[in-house]
Parts: C-alpha cells; structure tokens; sequence
C-alpha cells in the first residue's frame, strides 16, 4: 500500500496535464518491484539537479579569473565539477539498470496477464481478428508501452528537477533574464500539447498496417506450398509491396506532421539565447549583473534548452508508447463475452440428454445462421448432421462447448442451460475431433498427453493401440517422442487424425464431437481412421457431422440441415425411403457417383 501511495505521488506531481494517466492501470504489475522502481526513478532527481552545479560553480570562478585575474582562489571549482559530474554519470548508469530490470520483469508480467487474456477470448475474437494483430496487441505493445513507461518517467522526472535547478540558477544570477528565458521555454513546449492529436488517427492506421505485413510474414511460412503449387510469387508479393508502400506513405505523414517540430524549437531556442545575449550585454555595460553572472547564466540557459531542442524528435515516440499502453490497457480491461455466470453449476458427466430448444444463433447481426431449430439427442445415441456445405451443421456442434452463444432459445444438457455450468466443466465433458486436428510443435508423446496431463503410461498406450499408431510410432527411429514440427508438418493426414484421436481417447469425456474427421483423407487413410474413431464411439454421445453419407448410415439418427433448419429427422432407412427427401437425394448423388468412379 505504501509503495503504491508513493508511486501515485510521483505520478500526481509529474503528470499535471494527464498524458501519463494510463500509467496509474498498470502500477499493480509495480507493486512487486516497488524498491527497485521507487530507487530507479528517485535517482533521476538528482541526477536532473546536478545539471545546476557546474552552471552555479561558473559564477564565482569567472568572476575571480576575469575581474582579479588570478587562478589561485577558485581552484578548487574544477575539482567539483569532475567530482559532480562522475557522482551524476554513476547515479545515472545505476538508474539505467534499474530502469531496465523493472522495465524487462514488468513487461513479461503483463505479456504473462495478456496471454492469459488472448486465450480465454471467445472464437469470434479470433474469427474476426488477424495473427498480426494478435502479435501486435499481446506482443509488440507490451514490449512498447512497458520498456518505455520507466525511461519516460525517468526522463521526465529528470528533466522537471533539471529545469527546476536551472531555473534557480537562472532566477539567482538574473532575474529579469530569467522572465525572458521562462517565456521562451513555455512557447517552445506548448506544440508538444498538440501532438497526440496530430499523430493519434495516423498511428492507428500505421500500427494496423504493421500488422498485416505480419500476417503476410506468417503466411508466406502457413502457405508456402500453397504460393509454390500455384505459382503465388507475384500475386504475393505485389500484396507485400503494396502494404509496405501503405505503411511507408503513413510514416510519412506523421513525419510530416510532427518534423516541423524539432526545427521550430531550435528557431525558439535561438530566439531565446539572442533575446538574452542582447539584454545582458546591455546589464553587464551598465554594471547591473557581473561577468560571472552572465556566464553562469549563459551555461544555465543551454542546458535548460539543449534537451528542449531534442523534445521534438522523442515526441513522436513518447506519443506512440503512450498510444501503445492504451491498447494494452485496453485488453487488460477487456471482459470475455462468454465467461461463467455468478454461482456456475459444475457439470459431472452425461445422465440424461442434451436437447436444443428452438435455437437461433447468428455471426453477424441480422444474419441468422441458426432459424430456430431443436432435435434432443439421449445418453449414449449418435447423432449425425447432413446436409450441404454453409447449411449450418458445424455452427450446432460449436454450439455445445460454447465456442459462441446462442441468440436466443436453449442448448440443455440434462435439463439445465449449458450457459448455466462452468466453462470449464463443460469443456471438460466434451472431446472434439477436427477435420483438420491442430498440432502443436513438439513431440507425438506431447501432442497426445494434451488429452490428460495427468496420463499414466498405462493410459497413454492403450489410446494408441485403440487409435492404430502402434506400428507407425513403432517405425519411427525416437518412437513416442519424435518431433513432428511446427502443426505437425511432417506427418500425413491420417496420422495426424489419429494423433489427435488418441488425444481424444485420453480425454475420455462422455460426449464426442466428430466435426468431419475424416472428409480430407483419402481411401486407405479414411479406413483406419474410420476403425480408431469406432473404437472412440463407444459407450460415448456422439455428434458427428459427415459429407460422405456412408460413414453415417449405422448413427441411430440422422439430422438433415439446410439453411440453418432442420428438415428432415430419422435413421437411415426412415430418411431414405421419403419421397422427394433431400437426404435421399443426397444419398443417391453420391452413390451414383461411386457406380460411375466404379
């Protein structure tokens, strides 16, 4: 508590204007380092008043050299200045290293809370979001924002106690000089006011940009053989060109808006060093102030306005920290759309049905994807959703876990609302295979022990025996723990299904979705996918959506979706022998086209 006080004084005295504001929602991730922190940034008042000292010291010294013309009673005054001058570079060595661990610790912190963030968004998040920007926001801005919040603070700490002491200096040797002075100062600072609404908009639009020549980067790694078998060089690359194009024209803007800066203070500066060489000469004439005292002011003078001159070139990067913390800030204060209501029922296991009551549900508004469709599946029976593509079958399937909420209506499991249990205990009940079963990097052993962390040996190889990978893991020089790459790259199709099914085997939750899992392999792959995902069915609920009808004949019912209804409901000798059906329809298509393959 007492840490926090302290840092929110400093922050009060430093930040009259607001422009830090943002800074008092990430002090909590301080409060660990609060020593470190308080040491860093104290430092920076002395080493902003010593910049006083050798501006002070001139006064005596000049005056006794040029007026008594001798050496021997100030020479002492060279001695201080070296003295305060290695004493200010060791105080500001000591801050600089401070400035960097607190800055690195409180950076991976709050990538630690922010990635924590990114995983608990809801699948729109993701459906509507690029991998840029999702490098962009939970990456790069914390990088930006954190490195800079403790040199910023440090900087302006520093420069505020230095100008301070200068200002003394300055008021101490003349005063009428120093109203001059004063004046210029506050004319070259009041620009910097302007700045964030000048570069903000452009920034956006520029960070934006950024952030889709990152997803081009990380295309070009996803779809290199997808560029190669089609010959996407020139395609890609004038795609490339052009966002680097959009993001150099947007630099310059903001250079355009902001350049000007930095050359009008060195104007002001100028202007202010004149005006007062000019009246000084005139007071020194007229014995109003003493050499010494024009010297010490002179030397005051520019070392209040050197680091003004400069404010103009670390402006834009002040402003693009502080609009980079604003977007973390941003996804700090974020609330997930779909999260567990107060007093969440724990769901353990299936006991009686899962039941969808007039479901509608839609992607974007006014778009319904969903029209109001119920079916309820009992403990136990396979369910099977057909129909053509876009109809809407596997937006019911993603339904269940909760990937998205519904519109309106109800998705029931033994009675109760899903949105009524824990996310987590729901999730923990369901077992999903892909058409396509995400991989991560790493070994098989890894991939599959994803399905229970807690797995004991015993486990694990029964669901590789029940997945088939016996004697493909078998064949493989490091077995279990052979790298497979990054997604998986270097395993077929139906390997990969069945890794993924044996992670699936491991899970062991009482309902199985099976959304196409084997729609994308061939023949020979697609038969011993096909026995390992029979093996998973047993004694288990299960939805499983399907394009190829044969592989769904034996589900106890068979669910036909069309346009976001259901139309037709029953097993397969009900739905085929309906007149005009659609699932006979769909039936004998296909199977007309495996008599002329044949």
């Amino acid at each position: 508590m007492i840490a926090k006080e302290k840092l929110d004084s400093i922050l009060k005295m430093f930040d009259k204007d607001g422009v830090m504001k943002n800074y008092a929602k990430v002090l909590p991730y301080f409060k660990k380092y609060w020593f470190r922190t308080l040491l860093a940034l104290g430092l920076a008042i002395p080493i902003g008043s010593l910049d006083a000292v050798i501006a002070l010291s001139l006064k005596p010294y000049m005056d006794i050299v040029m007026v008594d013309k001798t050496v021997h009673s100030p020479w002492y005054i060279p001695i201080l200045i070296v003295a305060f001058t290695s004493t200010q570079g060791f105080l500001n060595y000591l801050s600089t290293y401070m400035n960097a661990w607190v800055g690195g610790r409180v950076t991976n912190d709050l990538k630690k809370t922010l990635y924590d963030k990114l995983m608990h968004k809801d699948a729109t998040f993701f459906d509507t979001r690029t991998s840029g920007d999702i490098l962009r926001w939970f990456n790069n801005d914390a990088n930006t924002s954190c490195n800079s919040l403790l040199n910023n603070l440090k900087t302006g700490i520093s420069r505020v106690f230095s100008s301070i002491s200068l200002v003394a200096v300055l008021l101490y040797n003349s005063w009428q000089l120093a109203i001059i002075a004063i004046i210029v100062l506050i004319c070259a600072v009041i620009p910097l006011t302007k700045m964030r609404a000048l570069i903000k908009s452009i920034t956006d639009k520029s960070e934006s940009a950024g952030g889709r020549i990152i997803t081009a980067y990380n295309e070009a790694f996803a779809g290199n053989k997808v560029i190669t078998a089609y010959n996407l060089y020139d395609y890609q690359r004038k795609n490339f060109n052009k966002d680097l194009d959009n993001v150099f024209g947007l630099s310059m803007k903001i250079t355009q808006k902001t350049g000007w800066l930095s050359p009008m203070m060195h104007i002001m500066v100028s202007i202010g060093i004149a005006a007062v060489i000019g009246l000084g000469s005139y007071m020194i004439v007229k014995g109003t102030i003493t050499s010494g005292n024009f010297v010490s002011f002179i030397t005051a003078l520019i070392m209040l306005y050197t680091p003004i001159k400069l404010l103009g070139n670390n402006a834009k990067n002040m402003q693009n920290a502080l609009l980079a913390l604003e977007r973390v800030i941003k996804q700090l204060d974020a609330v997930p759309r779909i999260k567990d209501k107060p007093n969440a029922k724990i769901l353990k296991g299936l006991n009686d049905s899962i039941e969808f009551k007039d479901v509608k549900f839609e992607y974007k508004k006014n778009k319904p994807v969903l029209k109001g469709v119920s079916f309820k599946v009992q403990k136990g029976e396979t369910f099977a959703l057909v129909g053509n593509s876009g109809g809407g079958k596997s937006t019911i399937v993603n339904l269940i876990p909760r990937f998205y909420d519904i519109k309106s209506g109800n998705i029931l499991i033994d009675g109760i609302d899903v949105r009524d249990y824990t996310l987590e205990s729901l999730r923990d009940n369901i077992s999903i295979v892909f058409q396509d079963n995400f991989l991560f990097s790493g070994t098989i052993r890894e991939n599959i022990m994803l399905g229970n962390l807690n797995a004991t040996e015993a486990q694990l190889q029964e669901a590789i025996k029940d997945s088939y990978l016996e004697d493909f893991i078998k064949s493989l020089e490091k077995g279990l723990d052979t790298n497979i790459g990054e997604r998986g790259v270097l395993l077929s199709g139906g390997q990969k299904q069945r890794i993924g099914i044996a992670r699936a085997f491991l899970k062991n939750a009482p309902i199985l979705i099976l959304d196409e899992a084997t729609s994308a392999l061939d023949n020979e792959a697609e038969k011993i996918v096909q026995r390992a995902i029979e093996n998973l069915m047993k004694d288990r609920t299960v939805f499983v959506i399907a394009h190829r009808l044969t592989t769904v004949q034996n589900a106890d019912r068979i669910a036909v979706i069309k346009d976001g209804k259901l139309v037709e409901l029953g097993n397969h000798n009900e739905l085929i022998h309906i007149e005009d059906g659609i699932y006979r329809h769909l039936y004998e298509s296909q199977f007309a086209k495996v008599e002329a393959v044949v």
